[in-house]
């Protein structure tokens, strides 16, 4: 009995020390605590009232929710290439044609740097409609661009929010022609007229005019810039992800084979739709398949004097011929050499020496099925190799890209080597480099530069845009001094004052009222009114619970209401958008309708006041639940 009592003693013990060693194993369910990261005031405004929205609508329904506040420098570093963060809000530089979207949502970049892919999310079903989109033209392409808009609206890896109106303040009595292209691009500040019959290369009303090549008085003058973005000052790097926004400066020192008709045309024809541009430039003539090929492109030769595309068993191949001449800031010519290193560093900046590419962290995705890249003997013609399932609409963002040097960028391809700081493995020269001075084919060649204060650059007298006969926005200021100056309000002071010409950056929301006020009361000044480039978004990073769930980033993409915070952050000089892309791809179905008709406000639209019960039943859906507290909860470690 002794022996059956202490058996069964024992059993029972044993059970009961289980039952506790898996009651203590098993994870605890702890509150969900997250972190937003974003820009300080001083550097994005409205980036850090969104995330101070976002921040009190997650605590408000039961989310732990904290902000990392860093410099651009940092905020892009965090994101773009060490990935560490929770989520983040800022802007995204988007693009002009929905391509775009291939890098920056497949998940072959998902562990790149750079705006492949920051957000680590892994989809097949966005992979699916990626590569349909990408190898599709006509309209079987906008049906895929369709269809993907249907999968983003579904899979919420980032929540587009808004798409600030873009304005920037000019003085009207030493220049004309502002407006008419893009002032976000460097054609914008390209055939620029003096006005009046003197110059005044000072900007200080002296009419000190320098000479032409012909000895004749050059109306050319100091186009004086203020800038509130400091980081052109600090580095000239067209491959940095840190440092580049949109690449305006970039864009006035580097020459691409092809740019946007919208910034070589006049913005109120909306820009040259390049159907003409095509015929008349690609050699193809009225051929039928020629035609067939080129629908859809809508690019303007620039540095490339003409293309030609022809599609294969084996591939889609590009011809391109470059203009005769050109030659680089220092003096040495670009020929097609230049062209294939370029197209081969910007996919591996090792050259092949690791064995493992190091791709550049920008300009990737243009080059997405770009399979070879073979220069001609005579160094005029280049040919591009695309797979032979690649539409020719994708394909044509190769043109887009930056020709680089390759005298200057060919030894950029060692491992960066920074004393006392630990480079991660795959990281060379090329991409910590601050490539000042910059030597580019551009506009404009690089002078001088003092951090954080100004970037000079002089114009470049035997760029191609100068030469009779062709029919190009031109260099007509001597030199452009772009002064930095970190807010908006002090930015418009300058121009008022005539201490500058223009505003280069957008100005922030807030004061726009101000100096539509300001500009209606002066003839000499006038507020440029822009389409938008860019947009804000809330970006998820989907390597980490719970961002993996994409039930999860859709209820909090439904917590956001995005009609308020246009009104009430943009002080309504913004618009709501559901879709990552320009309005015309968006089916009618997930058009923005007074609302995201995806991911619906959870609380009365336009209010910003959320229906806590709703959201707290939208979590549950999604698979979380609630403490006795009214704590949202995760199991720890996830």
């Amino acid at each position: 009995m002794l022996t059956t009592a202490g058996l069964g003693v024992t059993i029972g013990t044993a059970g009961c020390v289980r039952e506790v060693r898996n009651a203590v194993n098993r994870d605890g369910r702890d509150r969900l605590s997250l972190t937003i990261t974003t820009l300080p005031a001083d550097g994005d405004r409205e980036s850090i009232q969104l995330a101070r929205t976002v921040r009190d609508t997650l605590e408000a329904v039961g989310i732990d929710a904290s902000l990392a506040i860093l410099s651009h420098e940092e905020f892009l570093r965090a994101i773009l290439t060490n990935h560490e963060f929770d989520a983040y809000v800022g802007r995204y530089p988007g693009g002009s044609d929905p391509a775009y979207l291939y890098e920056t949502l497949h998940s072959q970049y998902a562990d790149e740097s750079g705006w492949q892919n920051p957000f680590g999310v892994t989809s097949l079903a966005l992979d699916d409609v990626l590569e349909r989109q990408r190898r599709a033209d006509g309209q079987q392409r906008r049906e895929a661009v369709e269809e993907t808009v249907e999968t983003f609206a579904a899979e919420q890896p980032f929540v587009p929010i808004c798409a600030p109106d873009e304005y920037r303040l000019v003085r009207t009595d030493r220049f004309d022609g502002w407006g008419e292209r893009h002032p976000g691009t460097a054609q914008g500040y390209l055939g620029l007229e003096m006005v009046g019959e003197s110059s005044d290369e000072e900007g200080d009303g002296d009419g000190d005019g320098d000479r032409d090549r012909d000895g004749d008085e050059d109306k050319v003058a100091r186009l004086r810039a203020a800038h509130t973005d400091p980081r052109p000052s600090q580095n000239l790097n067209p491959l940095s992800a840190e440092y580049r926004h949109r690449g305006l400066v970039t864009g006035l020192l580097y020459d691409s084979f092809a740019v946007d008709p919208d910034v070589i045309g006049p913005l109120e024809d909306g820009g040259n739709d390049g159907a003409n541009t095509r015929q008349a430039n690609d050699g193809n003539g009225g051929d039928d398949e020629a035609d067939e090929l080129t629908t859809g492109i809508d690019l303007h030769p620039w540095l490339a004097e003409s293309w030609e595309w022809e599609r294969n068993d084996d591939a889609l191949v590009l011809s391109v011929r470059l203009r005769d001449d050109v030659r680089f800031h220092d003096g040495e010519p670009l020929t097609a050499d230049d062209v294939e290193f370029t197209y081969r560093f910007l996919a591996d900046t090792t050259l092949g020496a690791d064995g493992i590419p190091a791709p550049s962290p920008r300009h990737r995705g243009a080059i997405a099925g770009l399979e070879a890249v073979e220069g001609s003997e005579d160094g005029h013609r280049v040919e591009l190799r695309f797979d032979a399932g690649s539409g020719t609409a994708a394909a044509a963002r190769a043109l887009t890209v930056p020709i680089l040097p390759k005298h200057v960028w060919r030894d950029r391809s060692t491992p960066a080597d920074v004393t006392g700081v630990r480079i991660a493995e795959g990281t060379t020269d090329a991409l910590v480099v601050d490539n000042v001075p910059a030597v580019g084919s551009g506009p404009f060649a690089f002078a001088d530069r003092t951090d954080r204060e100004h970037v000079t650059l002089e114009r470049s007298d035997d760029h191609f845009s100068v030469r009779p006969g062709l029919d190009l926005p031109e260099p007509t200021v001597s030199e452009v001094q772009i002064a930095i100056d970190p807010r908006s309000t002090s930015a418009i002071e300058l121009v008022a004052g005539d201490d500058a010409d223009v505003t280069t950056t957008t100005l922030e929301s807030y004061v726009i009222d101000d100096v539509l006020e300001i500009a209606d009361g002066n003839d000499d000044l006038e507020v440029l009114e822009s389409p938008p480039r860019t947009f804000y978004h809330l970006g998820f990073n989907a390597r980490t619970a719970p961002f993996t769930n994409p039930r999860f980033r859709r209820t909090v993409a439904r917590l956001i209401d995005k009609a308020w915070i246009v009104e009430d952050i943009f002080d309504g000089y913004a618009t709501p958008v559901s879709s990552p892309v320009a309005s015309e791809w968006v089916p009618d179905e997930l058009a923005w309708d007074d609302d995201d008709p995806a991911t619906p406000f959870l609380g009365t639209d336009g209010t910003g006041d959320i229906d806590i019960d709703a959201a707290r039943s939208a979590f549950e859906a999604a698979g979380f639940d609630y403490d006795a507290n009214g704590r949202l909860r995760t199991r720890e470690g996830n």
